[in-house]
């Protein structure tokens, strides 16, 4: 049985990868514990040994198939692996919704490894794969679990029931939801873009450039936000913040350097239309460009994913709500 495809994920201490057939001894003694299975919905106890390796099979089959990522959570004692639990993210069908689930073996317990890992992993959905939202469940007696969710940053949002399947029963939990600005940081809130002091209740302004690059076959390049961004994983429009100093077409040179490894000259950058957006604590206003012409291979320099896509399609693409409004006007003129 080959381990598919799938980069691991790490943080500062643990790596988050594909089970292996050779991790189901390890498994099986770390979850065959009924004080583990008890927290847990969907596991039956006693759990056993060949349970394991049917069930490490068939996370290689929903990893292939796109319908779910079940990771060993794994640490280091010196030079060798060590299985401490397992994390995974179950997409809801026909929505863009994805269940997350975990649990670490009993002797792990107490070194925050849930949090950390519950946390990388649904980062990583949100800015990876076409989700909007993170959804949990904690049973009503389990506290810690509970802790865990909130800490990753998900909101409590009501009370439920669900089967218990070791425990043969429908139990209570708390329920818990997050989408990208509750579980990645906030934007930064920019200085007034004025010159003369501000109202005490003027939101600060601002200005971000953004270019729609348009190919030979008419196709405009969408760029996605990568984890660690605020809104990762919505597609946008290259461009971004002006420095100080800067106007719009000398920040989308720099910009399309720096994040396309292109050239453009200013007169190839043709102003279009722009987006006047009101984003709670600050203001947005974004000019938005046409470039056809440049000089360079567009190559994604940030660790962004790129998409060349039909103007007729833009509006597949979940995009933050400052670019949504451009896309109907760039749909019609090209």
């Amino acid at each position: 049985m080959s381990e598919p495809e799938f980069a691991p994920l790490r943080t500062e201490r643990l790596t988050l990868r594909p089970l292996r057939a050779e991790d189901a001894p390890a498994l099986h003694r770390l979850i065959n514990d009924w004080e583990v299975v008890r927290w847990l919905s969907r596991v039956p106890f006693p759990y056993s040994r060949e349970l394991a390796d049917e069930w490490i099979a068939s996370t290689h089959k929903r990893l292939a198939e796109g319908s779910a990522w079940h990771l060993a959570i794994v640490g280091q004692d010196g030079d060798t692996e060590v299985l401490v639990g397992c994390v995974g993210l179950t997409r809801e069908p026909d929505t863009r919704r994805a269940e997350l689930g975990y649990w670490v073996g009993r002797r792990f317990w107490g070194h925050g490894v849930a949090a950390e890992a519950a946390g990388r992993l649904a980062r990583w959905g949100l800015a990876n794969l076409d989700l909007d939202s993170i959804f949990a469940h904690a049973l009503e007696e389990n506290g810690r679990s509970g802790a865990v969710l909130r800490r990753i940053g998900l909101r409590e949002t009501g009370k439920g029931e669900v089967p218990f399947l070791a425990r043969g029963a429908r139990l209570p939990v708390t329920l818990f939801e997050g989408g990208r600005e509750d579980l990645t940081a906030p934007v930064p809130l920019p200085e007034p873009f004025v010159a003369e002091p501000p109202p005490p209740d003027a939101k600060p302004m601002l200005l971000v450039a953004a270019c729609a690059l348009v190919d030979p076959d008419g196709r405009v390049l969408l760029a996605r936000r990568p984890e660690g961004k605020p809104m990762a994983g919505l597609w946008e429009f290259p461009g971004g913040k002006l420095d100080p100093g800067e106007t719009p077409e000398q920040a989308l040179i720099r910009e399309l350097k720096e994040e396309l490894d292109i050239d453009v000259s200013a007169a190839c950058l043709a102003p279009f239309t722009f987006a006047s957006h009101d984003a709670g604590r600050f203001h947005l206003l974004m000019p938005l460009y046409l470039c056809r012409r440049w000089e360079g291979t567009v190559t994604a320099r940030e660790g962004q994913a790129l998409a060349w896509v039909k103007p007729q399609k833009l509006s597949d693409y979940a995009m933050p709500p400052a670019d949504r409004p451009l896309v109907a006007l760039l749909r019609d003129f090209l």
